[in-house]
């Protein structure tokens, strides 16, 4: 018996299209390890719940889970990322699925708790909520061992599970699997990068000639500003990092405070991870140019510090689908995306199914080496094995019909001793 809430289950058929796209632009996940997966079922008797963007790629991992053997649960990660077709059909393939687009913070914990509650095994997570819950409210599933380990896909989540390894209070195997180089070269650089492409959906603005303002050069923001300036903006970098902020100088870009980009921005995108990059004060946002664009491509909707400019707007207008104009009090007006949260997911359809192939691929194997290795695994923070990085580059590599060169025996001696010298 499946169980479910979703937003409509007649769109099932439009979800099922959308499945099959996805499904032919990621052979490694969806052909390569599914397929061994249905003949050696790794994961049978294994409950997975994924707290993750119910898109048709997240869609596609799901379905190779199950596909593996496991009960599968999903619930959103984001109030709008979900795609309600894409939900629907899922259901209807027997994946348990508490989503729908526009839930309320009370509905999203409701559908996280909905999940917690089939005692799963395996955690995935996208932005830490899931396992945080389960850290704060279902301290007996971890106590009594039913979770035996847990995946972190995003730069955010990870960010947390660090402070909590800190401190001493992370009970729980974590991978965290967004700091795997196929995850992290990938998905967050070409991706997120990629994610501009909401902006002008959003606004059909030209790039060309602006000044764009990206928040943050890690690999996210990183990949935001080479597709920025590829399209022509005059790009301006933000950073706390010297070091980041010395390779965005070298790349050729601006470096500066954002209180000094601010006046001449004409699109500002952040993607740091970190709380009021915009720092939520009237002086702030009087240096905002009139007719700015706002967008936050980071996890959470407190780059932008969303709740402050509402109260400090005296008119909100909505004037396109996850689009709102902000008049000030001076007349000012500014254009903020997706309500401040992410906005390549809200306003477009997220990551291209290219590049989420590897992400999902290493998860699905995750999974697979957790339940393999769950007798050896300590609480705490676990990087991926190299092994498992590798191995769904080569199966990525090979889909593309791309062959690399192979160590000699001489070569891997040599990299791998330290005698021979000058």
């Amino acid at each position: 018996m499946v169980n479910y809430k979703v937003a409509d289950e007649n769109l099932a058929i439009q979800g099922k299209e959308a499945l099959y796209i996805a499904e032919s632009k990621m052979p490694v996940t969806t052909k390569v390890i599914r397929k061994r997966f249905q003949k050696e079922k790794p994961l049978d008797g294994i409950t997975i719940a994924g707290c993750l963007h119910i898109t048709k790629e997240t869609g596609n991992l799901a379905r190779t889970l199950k596909a593996g053997g496991a009960e599968v649960y999903l619930c959103g990660s984001n109030p709008l990322s979900t795609q309600d077709d894409v939900a629907a059909a899922l259901v209807q393939e027997g994946i348990n699925v508490f989503a729908w687009h526009g839930n309320t913070d009370e509905e999203f914990y409701w559908c996280i708790r909905q999940c917690l509650d089939a005692k799963p095994n395996i955690l995935i997570d996208d932005g830490a909520d899931m396992i945080v819950t389960a850290h704060q409210e279902y301290e007996d599933l971890i106590s009594s061992g039913t979770i035996i380990a847990c995946q972190e896909e995003t730069t955010t989540g990870v960010k947390r599970f660090r402070a909590m390894d800190k401190q001493g209070v992370l009970k729980v195997p974590l991978f965290p699997v967004n700091d795997a180089r196929c995850k992290n070269h990938f998905d967050n650089e070409l991706g997120t990068g990629q994610g501009i492409v909401a902006a002008i959906y959003g606004m059909h603005v030209l790039f060309a000639g602006k000044n764009v303002v990206i928040a943050g050069y890690g690999h996210c923001s990183s990949g935001m500003a080479l597709r920025a300036r590829g399209l022509g903006a005059n790009v301006i970098v933000t950073e706390v990092d010297p070091i980041k902020a010395l390779q965005a100088k070298f790349s050729g870009y601006q470096v500066m405070p954002i209180e000094k980009a601010l006046p001449d921005a004409d699109i500002i995108l952040t993607a740091t991870g970190c709380k009021h990059v915009i720092a939520p004060t009237k002086e702030m946002f009087d240096k905002l140019k009139n007719g700015v664009i706002l967008g936050n491509l980071g996890h959470f909707d407190i780059e932008v510090p969303t709740k402050e400019l509402y109260e400090y707007a005296k008119e909100i207008k909505p004037i396109r689908s996850n689009v709102e104009e902000l008049i000030f009090p001076d007349g000012k007006k500014i254009y903020l995306l997706a309500k401040g949260r992410l906005a390549n997911l809200v306003l477009s359809e997220g990551h291209p199914a290219e590049v989420m192939d590897m992400s999902f691929g290493l998860q699905s194997l995750m999974s697979e080496f957790i339940v393999k290795n769950k007798d050896e695994l300590k609480p705490g923070m676990i990087d991926v094995p190299i092994e498992i990085d590798d191995r769904v580059g080569f199966l990525k590599l090979q889909s593309m019909g791309v062959e690399i060169d192979k160590l000699t025996e001489e070569q891997y001696n040599y990299i791998h001793g330290f005698l021979e010298g000058t």
